[in-house]
């Protein structure tokens, strides 16, 4: 069998695999094609790879050859591998348009942001991966911009205040975002729906801030869901009342297949401190804050409002390193030890990962958007 691993376009400086990762496929007798320069930017160069035991080859040449293509974001409509298998990150659920496309081309496709939420599918969880590295890096840019200190300092010159960070949404970024913020001396407030997540956010020591009868839905596997009306007003007050007395705001909610939640309205944004500055991770689905723009900084009324949703391609190296164990920790369940695909459909990894199959799409969740779409 070939695996091909293509380069990604853009501005996206990561790779699905680095040359440490090769190895564990060459010695099941597995061909592994790279696309050249595929690694440049995580700092792995094609001899690297070749030393591994890949072969460096043009993208033409993989999409021709391989039997399964490995991609991080979306490929572009010329490079859709027809009637091959592929393993990305679809973003489905926003993206029925590539799925549609894929299943028209004949291709077998897998987007590992579909993960499930279980204990056994850790080991292959993109989400949780990124997350980390969203969270650790967006605590970091915020520090660089901010024109204050993050820790309280005290010195014959006089006492620095601590600065306050509020952190919108408790996942893996927002955990992430407060322990680094903590480690750099800030007082931090942390707000979630989920009343669940209180414990985790005040064991890494931040001030948990909650707003009574939200709505926890057993069946969302641990992300947040939409609430009511009355909660929403309860939720705007309580956030513009910390937001406006924050120096930085780190947003990081979502709702899989929705719009992210308009959490950071312009009247708060009005009133906050010049200088303060807003992290929108959520920008890539509408933005948590409502004068985000995805990809861009903007600087409104001495407000910096930094809208990225990709800062792991800002840590490209260690990025690379954690999405390619991902990669072959999900390849392991597809590819038996002498090298043979094996699509296992009732394996509840492949099966909710599978997006298209048979020129179908056969990802209920997907259709179901399509359908809602169409009418």
């Amino acid at each position: 069998m070939i695996v091909g691993v293509l380069r990604e376009g853009g501005s996206e400086n990561r790779v699905a695999l680095l040359p440490e990762n090769i190895q564990t496929l060459v010695k099941k007798k597995i061909t592994v094609l790279i696309e050249s320069d595929a690694g440049t930017s995580s700092c792995a160069s094609n001899e690297e790879y070749v030393d591994a035991g890949a072969a460096i080859q043009t993208k033409e040449y993989i999409l021709k050859e391989s039997d399964l293509v490995l991609k991080i974001n979306p490929p572009e409509d010329k490079d859709i591998p027809a009637g091959k298998v592929l393993v990305a990150i679809l973003n489905p659920l926003s993206n029925t348009d590539i799925v549609q496309k894929l299943a028209k081309a004949g291709v077998t496709s897998f987007s590992l942001d579909m993960v499930p939420r279980s204990s056994r599918a850790q080991a292959v969880d993109i989400l949780s991966s990124m997350a980390t590295i969203a969270g650790y890096k967006a605590v970091l840019v915020a520090a660089s911009k901010l024109p204050n200190f993050f820790p309280m300092f005290m010195s014959a010159s006089g006492t620095i205040k601590p600065s306050k960070i509020l952190i919108i949404g408790a996942g893996v970024a927002g955990l992430q975002a407060l322990a680094t913020a903590k480690k750099l001396g800030a007082v931090v407030e942390v707000f979630d729906v989920r009343s669940a997540v209180k414990e985790e956010v005040m064991s890494l020591g931040g001030k948990f801030i909650e707003v009574e009868g939200s709505t926890d839905d057993a069946a969302a596997g641990g992300y947040a869901v939409e609430q009511t009306e009355e909660y929403k007003a309860k939720q705007a007050q309580l956030i513009h009342d910390h937001a406006v007395s924050s120096n930085v705001v780190i947003c990081t909610a979502q709702i899989p297949g929705r719009k992210a939640p308009l959490l950071i309205h312009k009247k708060t944004v009005d009133e906050m401190s010049p200088g303060s500055v807003i992290i929108d991770m959520a920008a890539g689905s509408g933005g948590n804050c409502e004068l985000t723009k995805k990809d861009e900084t903007i600087i409104y009324k001495q407000i910096r409002i930094i809208g990225n949703s990709n800062f792991p391609s800002r840590m490209p190296a260690d990025a690379s390193k954690m999405l390619g164990n991902n990669y072959i920790n999900f390849l392991n369940l597809m590819i038996t030890e002498e090298g043979n695909l094996n699509l296992d459909f009732e394996d509840d990894i492949i099966k909710s990962t599978c997006m298209t199959h048979d020129h179908e799409i056969v990802n209920q969740k997907v259709l179901e958007i399509i359908e809602m779409e169409s009418e």
